[in-house]
């Protein structure tokens, strides 16, 4: 599984670098908004490294997808404007990385239902903080990513349940799992 994810990445930094390169005439902002990405990539070893190794091999395989996903073809190739369901799929992925997330958090042995509803509840949190995110940067910095003038809060709540969707995918796989 280290070798998928140091692939993945250097996948997702090539692509990255040679966008980068194709946009040098475009101006700062989107060469910045291009460059995150390597930040954003970069950073489940640079926890690690800092932390010891906190994070295991299988976050940080769903973490590049995520990334590349997100971030490369949605923000960077622009994939949100030229696929209107491309949001709906990057935010059920997103569903289903913060439920693997909040079962890291679990004890051993917990109980099944309560081990669900705690990944579930944790993936909607997570939903409902992004989107929280995502409202306070339009408010201070302006834009519409959640769409409002489009869509009102149409698109936001679909998000959150696709999201809600992806953590009970996740969940039932976790519940088979634990019973076999």
């Amino acid at each position: 599984m280290k070798k998928i994810n140091l692939v993945l990445l250097f996948i997702t930094l090539v692509c990255s670098f040679f966008t980068i390169i194709g946009e040098l005439d475009r101006g700062i902002v989107i060469i910045l908004k291009d460059s995150s990405i390597i930040l954003t990539a970069t950073l489940p070893f640079i926890v690690n490294k800092f932390f010891k190794g906190k994070l295991n091999d299988g976050i940080i395989f769903v973490w590049l997808i995520f990334i590349f996903l997100a971030h490369y073809m949605g923000v960077t190739l622009e994939f949100y404007n030229k696929w209107e369901g491309f949001d709906k799929v990057v935010h059920t992925f997103s569903g289903v990385l913060t439920a693997y997330a909040g079962m890291l958090f679990l004890p051993k042995g917990g109980k099944t239902w309560f081990n669900i509803l705690f990944i579930i509840a944790f993936s909607c949190l997570c939903a409902f903080a992004w989107e929280t995110f995502e409202f306070v940067c339009n408010l201070l910095v302006g834009g519409d990513a959640q769409r409002v003038a489009e869509t009102g809060v149409t698109d936001t709540m679909l998000d959150m349940i696709v999201a809600f969707i992806g953590s009970i995918l996740f969940s039932i796989g976790y519940y088979v799992r634990r019973k076999n």
